[in-house]
């Protein structure tokens, strides 16, 4: 399990989100009626909560019967960690090697995601490979080169053209041989709807499977955060593919739709496990729900 890094990433989380509770929360002001908690419901929704949940949220901020703004805004953010997933956050990575899989469509961030995943491991001792098995760009196999560079993690490329699930087997026999604690597996971006592709997905973790008794230990999936609720269908098609194990949410940092993370979390059930919030090779940090919470109003870090 990874231990706790990347202090820096709370107070660039959400920023946009930030400003629109923030700000929100004071032009409500007092008293707390009627109007008040409709207009804090409507803030939830302006932030991508949705409408079911942020009436939830909002009666079950009122049902504490909260005496000023202060302690309605304390209450949101407890109403706000309730309504996320209760399953464990940490990366089940006991094994050793363990194999953690990222997947998710073009250009959620996943790549970025990997690199930083493994400049996260390497500082907490986990001596981890990256595995770069999007083999059909030449460029993404040298982007992956080059952020494990970058992290300053060993990287086992796959033959461009090649099958992927064999680069993986490889890979995995690789870090076993070479006593790797960690390998961060990176897959080709593909779309929920392509079933063919996400069948080769499926494929990977069963040859995971072969290579490594356990294997995928994790099946993270990469989600754009400036895609807000439009990530949901995202979520179901993989996880038919292959079930996922937690949620990697990258592109944290600048997006106006923080609030989905609560309502994806929520209907799913599946638990962010990372949060990334730039290009900085140091810009991902596990996920904690208080602190995802408050930093929606300005706090958390």
């Amino acid at each position: 399990m990874v231990s706790e890094q990347g202090r820096g990433v709370w107070g660039r989380v959400a920023t946009r989100t930030r400003t629109l509770f923030s700000e929100g929360l004071k032009a409500l002001g007092a008293p707390l009626g009627d109007g008040f908690y409709e207009q804090l419901e409507e803030l939830l929704v302006a932030g991508d909560v949705g409408p079911r949940l942020a009436a939830k949220i909002s009666e079950g901020v009122r049902a504490r019967r909260p005496a000023s703004v202060e302690q309605a805004r304390a209450a949101l953010e407890a109403e706000l960690v309730a309504a996320m997933s209760q399953k464990p956050r940490g990366l089940f990575i006991d094994a050793k090697p363990a194999c953690v899989l990222l997947y998710g469509v073009n250009g959620a961030g996943k790549t970025t995601t990997v690199g930083k995943a493994g400049h996260l491991l390497k500082a907490d001792g986990f001596n981890p490979l990256i595995v770069a098995a999007d083999t059909y760009r030449a460029a993404g196999i040298e982007q992956m080169q080059a952020w494990a560079d970058r992290a300053g993690v060993p990287c086992f490329a796959g033959r461009p053209g090649g099958d992927p699930a064999a680069a993986v087997f490889d890979g995995l026999q690789m870090a076993s041989a070479r006593g790797h604690g960690v390998v961060l597996v990176d897959t080709a971006g593909r779309l929920q709807t392509q079933q063919n592709l996400l069948q080769e997905l499926a494929k990977i973790g069963r040859v995971a499977a072969k290579a490594l008794p356990g294997a995928p230990h994790e099946s993270l999936l990469v989600l754009d955060g400036n895609l807000g609720q439009g990530s949901l269908g995202q979520a179901r098609g993989f996880n038919e593919a292959l079930p996922i194990s937690g949620l990697v949410l990258a592109k944290m940092d600048g997006t106006a739709k923080g609030g989905a993370v609560v309502a994806i979390e929520n209907e799913l059930g599946m638990p962010t496990k990372m949060i990334g919030v730039g290009e900085g090779i140091s810009d991902l940090a596990p996920f904690d729900p208080a602190r995802f919470a408050a930093s929606l109003f300005g706090g958390g870090d």
